[in-house]
């Protein structure tokens, strides 16, 4: 097997692992900032990128049962999110094949050309992210 190489966003606001920075998604990808995590806030991507997957599992959740497996960055390992597999409920057949990103897990950078100073260039929790 070859080498991995990450893969470098381009966007004003790139989110990644909270642990080591790498670049996981960019704000376009979002779908909805409307989910929970184990460790709170979290949001729906509809494409992410380094990360390794674990095996899937069933899980009941709050929204019913679904197929998921756990995403974790391919840079140092840390557990990021999860990926949806199967929904079984059919309002929720929208989830299928996207990715959950938990605040707590994962950081926002905003590049050079951002408005705000204090935040340029550096990573910042999602939760003081502004809308």
């Amino acid at each position: 097997m070859g080498l991995a190489y990450n893969v470098y966003l381009n966007s004003n606001r790139i989110y990644g692992c909270k642990s080591c920075k790498t670049h996981l998604s960019n704000h376009d990808d979002i779908i909805s900032r409307n989910f929970r995590g184990q460790h709170g806030k979290a949001y729906l991507f509809n494409s992410v990128v380094n990360i390794t997957q674990a095996e899937a599992s069933e899980r009941n959740m709050t929204t019913g049962r679904h197929v998921v497996r756990d995403i974790n960055c391919r840079q140092c390992k840390e557990t990021v999110g999860w990926k949806y597999d199967k929904a079984y409920e059919s309002s929720e057949k929208y989830k299928e094949g996207k990715y959950i990103l938990e605040a707590e897990l994962v950081g926002v950078k905003f590049d050079a050309t951002h408005n705000r100073a204090e935040r340029r260039d550096s990573f910042t929790n999602l939760i003081r992210d502004p809308d």
